[in-house]
């Protein structure tokens, strides 16, 4: 396979893709080394600097997506490019959940002072929070954490993108 072919399969690759590919990952597909898969995706995201397209880095692989300011346009095929907002409830959830987890439903509550039942539903149904593990201690709590698709719906690359917590919170 030449250089020339690579690229284009690497770039096929990121295209098709449900979810972010990592570098790893698509080595894996076509047989090269991740410096070697770096080098073509940095190839490939200098191409499209000026077209429609970008690739950029989420959730520790690679996603192509159409560039933000031509959101209005793509809203008017009917495709809405920004899911439903999440209530003022599931967006402190899920903040608390993103900086304190692993973290417990009571937990959460605790932070909140109010029950999380409902909003940890909408997180769960919307892929942004799963469960993690189990608490030791009584009961065995469910623990919950960030998804992937956290990640991917913030445009982080890892959790350790998340701004600073303020002190005193």
């Amino acid at each position: 396979m030449t250089l020339a072919e690579a690229r284009v399969i690497v770039e096929g690759l990121i295209f098709a893709a449900e979810r972010p590919l990592s570098a790893k990952e698509i080595g894996e597909i076509i047989g090269l080394d991740q410096p070697a898969v770096e080098a073509l995706v940095e190839e490939i995201r200098r191409q499209h600097m000026s077209g429609a397209l970008a690739i950029r880095m989420v959730a520790g692989g690679y996603q192509m997506v159409t560039k933000p300011e031509l959101a209005p346009w793509i809203e008017k095929l009917g495709r809405p490019v920004v899911h439903a907002p999440l209530s003022a409830a599931a967006t402190e959830t899920l903040a608390i959940i993103a900086y304190e987890q692993p973290i417990t439903r009571a937990e959460i509550e605790q932070i909140r002072g109010v029950r999380s039942d409902s909003a940890l539903t909408n997180l769960l149904d919307r892929g942004l929070i799963c469960e993690v593990g189990r608490k030791e201690g009584p009961g065995r709590p469910i623990l919950y954490g960030v998804t992937d698709k956290f990640l991917e719906h913030f445009g982080l690359r890892s959790i350790e993108e998340l701004p600073l917590k303020s002190i005193g919170q």
